[in-house]
């Protein structure tokens, strides 16, 4: 007598009932920043990392929520973590921002004055970079490369430009597949890192920005 047939036998003469196991749900958005439930300076499950000048990262309530705050006098960092997102099942990627002082002169099209409030970068498996900024000169919804170094393949693109929008929280959803592919004419690999970041180190100047929630989210 076969295996299966006897447990068969066994589930019906207990009255039982043979199911396949049920599969958890798959969750509409993978939450990697809530600073709501930080306490920390520093996030956790990110990291600290300085480029250049005395870093300034802190949580702190405003109003209600928690938010993460940026400080830059003459300085560079910004906190990373390593991620594994499949970007077929989360092309989103959604996060709430706010600029109070953007770095005088800064435009990211010039090397000497490649300086924003806020940065986010999204590094897949292949090395590839796309940068989304806010940006104090560079038109709103400019799409060009930022490379400055061989080898290194980064793509910004400018959601917000200016002080129009200064003081004020600004949600944003870029679909990163499809950014990917308009960036490097080619399919997207796997996610493999996020990085919020600011820096003022080109044009000495000062900046502060801030962040809630940021999340990789399923196609809506």
């Amino acid at each position: 007598m076969k295996i299966a047939n006897v447990v068969v036998g066994l589930a019906l003469a207990a009255g039982g009932v043979v199911s396949a196991p049920v599969e958890p749900p798959v969750p509409m958005a993978l939450v990697m920043l809530n600073p709501s439930a930080a306490p920390e300076r520093v996030p956790a499950g990110w990291q600290l990392k300085v480029n250049r000048g005395v870093p300034d990262v802190t949580v702190i309530s405003q109003g209600e929520s928690r938010v993460l705050r940026f400080r830059s006098n003459k300085s560079s960092f910004a906190i990373e973590r390593a991620v594994d997102i499949d970007i077929n099942r989360y092309p989103l990627l959604t996060w709430n921002w706010k600029v109070s002082e953007l770095p005088a002169g800064a435009d990211f099209r010039h090397l000497s004055t490649d300086d924003q409030a806020a940065q986010v970068l999204v590094v897949f498996a292949d090395h590839r970079v796309l940068s989304y900024i806010w940006d104090t000169s560079a038109p709103k919804g400019t799409f060009q490369s930022a490379s400055s170094v061989p080898l290194l393949h980064i793509f910004a693109m400018v959601c917000q430009s200016g002080a129009g929008g200064l003081n004020q929280w600004t949600p944003e959803s870029h679909n990163l597949a499809r950014d990917y592919e308009m960036a490097y004419n080619r399919p997207p690999s796997q996610v493999k890192g996020l990085r919020l970041q600011i820096n003022t180190q080109h044009t000495g100047g000062f900046a502060e920005s801030y962040f809630g929630d940021v999340s990789f989210e399923a196609a809506r």
